[in-house]
């Protein structure tokens, strides 16, 4: 009987050693990955069975999806399978695909918000993002910001244009409030660093003309002196006439600013209403705040528009009358004498 129990006891050992062994081999296999890599998704509540039996099925694991549980249960000490898209890469083994699995190093997407643009345009932007949980839709604009636990502010002008990481399954109101936080962050550093002009009397004024600013052009040499035309005109308690406003207060913009357009009476008129508008047009940039903020000191009342993304500066009516006729095409010239700016170029028209 002994001579028995210890052949049994040599037939276990050894088959745990070839169990070991043949576990071994099949997790350093090399995984079948496309040339470019691929992406994999570990769903919320998978079970290693269920993890291994697909990697299989999509051809994946060239090892054996038995030894892929028996390996992951050895090492069951090293952390949990953590859920999220991970990115698999040529040469990755069952080993390290189940170590990347436990990292929870998953893949993170990155979506951009250009200067410039509206409230309109960012959920635009994240509703096409298929990766992006979306939950506002049916939201109207003026309820946004209570998502973010603002209930009494405007969204637009809120969020700071940049590109921003996620990962799959990350909600629009968690992308859209950290863009939130940034640009309170910005304004915040901005507004303690500039050289503000004393008609701006808080931070949030600041950021309604920055907002004109980043309308007005897209060569940003230009923008500082942009800002001193529009703080010396509200110093002096004159008109804005900035065609970016009027254009934002039309609900449906053709992209043909007309006369009618300007003498049309609305709270986003600059040409009818003094002062800033009572919100901003867009959400600005960092160069358009810090060119608010820290202005080109100038005696300069109106600028148009050269036609090459630059700008031609005027300290007086007859002088910028005269750039018009330069600049502008004849049957342009009257709907401008007096207004500081012609419209933007169309990439930031809208």
């Amino acid at each position: 009987m002994l001579r028995s129990g210890g052949f049994l006891l040599a037939v276990l050992v050894v088959g745990v050693i070839l169990t070991g062994a043949y576990v071994w081999t099949s997790m350093d296999t090399e995984l079948n990955v496309t040339a470019d890599g691929q992406i994999y998704e570990v769903l919320p509540g998978a079970t290693i069975n269920g993890i291994s039996a697909n990697l299989a099925r999509e051809q994946i694991l060239s090892g054996s999806p038995v030894a892929f549980r028996l390996y992951a249960r050895a090492t069951a000490s090293k952390g949990h399978i953590k859920a999220g898209e991970y990115r698999l890469v040529p040469g990755m083994t069952g080993r390290t695909l189940l170590s990347l699995f436990r990292s929870g190093k998953v893949v993170r997407h990155e979506i951009t918000f250009v200067e410039g643009w509206t409230v309109r345009q960012w959920r635009q932007r994240l509703a096409a993002e298929p990766q992006v949980q979306q939950t506002l839709d049916g939201v109207q604009d003026n309820a946004l910001m209570s998502q973010l636990g603002k209930d009494d502010m405007s969204p637009e002008g809120q969020f700071f244009p940049d590109t921003y990481q996620y990962t799959r399954g990350e909600t629009d109101v968690s992308i859209l409030a950290r863009a939130h936080r940034r640009m309170i962050e910005v304004l915040e550093i901005e507004w303690a660093r500039g050289t503000r002009n004393p008609v701006l009397a808080s931070p949030y004024q600041a950021l309604i003309l920055a907002s004109i600013v980043e309308k007005e052009s897209g060569y940003e040499p230009d923008l500082p002196r942009i800002a001193s035309v529009f703080l010396n005109r509200l110093s002096r308690n004159m008109r804005l006439q900035s065609d970016p406003t009027v254009i934002y207060g039309i609900d449906e913009f053709d992209g043909n600013l007309t006369r009618s357009d300007l003498a049309r009476a609305n709270d986003y008129n600059t040409y009818t209403v003094r002062g800033l508008p009572p919100t901003p047009i867009c959400n600005p940039g960092l160069a358009s705040i810090r060119a608010t903020l820290n202005p080109e000191p100038s005696g300069f009342l109106y600028f148009v528009a050269r036609g090459n993304g630059t700008s031609e500066f005027s300290e007086t009516l007859e002088d910028h009358n005269a750039a018009v006729t330069r600049f502008q095409k004849a049957g342009r010239v009257e709907n401008y004498q007096s207004a500081p700016a012609t419209q933007k170029n169309d990439q930031k028209n809208r």
